[in-house]
């Protein structure tokens, strides 16, 4: 917990147990710790140099009240924090300079190998400042269906996340469920027909473009800097966005967050707002079916409920009134 202060597991054991304690010796804490004296001895030198603890008489040691010694190690944390950011904008702008004169082969940077791929997946979603966009489609071959953790922590940081995601996409185990978590925490999401490629743009500074896998082959992408590739591919990512569908995030995440029956029997549910939403982004009865574990005959008689609800008789009479009302 206090390893972001600089504390190692030894200096955390043994500051914990003076807190709780307010005083003891280096035996008496490797005695309740089950630790070697020595190891104690190296922590209490360690938290003496940091301000957290004290020497005092009989030789023991006490703790320095944690809100002021603590207080002053967080401070002096945020302090090279805020140095680090300046001098991290200071490089930004040097590294601008010197891409300007750079030879076209540094600008573009090829990637070979999973690992490589999905360490650089990560590394162009942390460079972003502002912005995230992403074109997701498959095949799912460096970042399956939920292991992008990334996405996440930056949008808790006050990153936007713009994604589309093509309707065959939408039908693979898994993608239905991770699409409701990015939705609830934030992240925008749109739905095309097809996608021509995997994208993931960072700003208007680094883009990743996956490379065409030949069968055995090593999987490899395609890391742009500042390009007319990478201008290409940040006015590629808005036209199709302008023209995709959004989803809806209350219709598909629910009031309470889960695929359940809610609400009125006989009157609108979370589940027919789920259905609606994800009938209206394209997907077929079958796909709707096993993304919301729901038999065929189910979600058809809810649809036949709904139309009978909104007084249709066509799907796309039920889809516009659903637009009008707000039901999806």
């Amino acid at each position: 917990m206090l390893s972001v202060l600089g504390l190692g597991p030894d200096d955390e054991a043994v500051y914990g147990l003076l807190v709780r304690q307010a005083q003891a010796g280096p035996a008496e804490l490797a005695d309740a710790l089950r630790m070697p004296v020595a190891a104690v001895e190296a922590a209490l030198s360690h938290l003496t140099a940091c301000g957290l603890v004290k020497y005092g008489p009989d030789d023991e040691f006490s703790v320095a009240p944690p809100a002021v010694a603590l207080g002053a190690l967080l401070s002096e944390q945020r302090n090279a924090l805020r140095s680090a950011e300046l001098a991290l904008v200071t490089l930004a702008e040097e590294y601008r300079g010197a891409v300007a004169g750079r030879a076209i082969d540094e600008l573009i940077e090829v990637v070979s190998g999973v690992d490589a791929v999905r360490h650089r997946f990560a590394q162009v979603q942390h460079a972003a400042r502002s912005e995230v966009r992403t074109f997701v489609t498959t095949p799912f071959i460096a970042v399956p269906p939920g292991e992008n953790a990334v996405e996440s922590v930056a949008v808790a940081q006050g990153v936007r996340f713009r994604v589309v995601i093509d309707r065959p996409t939408l039908a693979e185990p898994g993608v239905i469920a991770e699409t409701i978590q990015s939705l609830r925490d934030g992240v925008e999401v749109r739905v095309v027909e097809s996608l021509p490629i995997k994208l993931i743009l960072a700003d208007a500074e680094l883009a990743l473009v996956p490379l065409t896998a030949t069968p055995g082959g090593e999987p490899g992408a395609v890391l742009l800097h500042r390009t007319g590739l990478l201008a290409a591919m940040d006015a590629l990512f808005e036209i199709v966005w302008r023209h995709a569908h959004p989803l809806d995030a209350a219709a598909l995440t629910g009031a309470a967050g889960d695929l359940v029956v809610t609400g009125d029997p006989d009157g609108l549910t979370e589940l027919d707002r789920m259905i609606l939403a994800l009938l209206l982004a394209g997907l077929t009865d079958h796909v709707v079916a096993a993304q919301l574990d729901l038999s065929l005959r189910t979600l058809q008689r809810r649809l036949r409920h709904l139309m009978d609800l909104a007084g249709v008789q066509t799907r796309m009479q039920l889809g516009w009134h659903a637009a009008r009302h707000h039901w999806a």
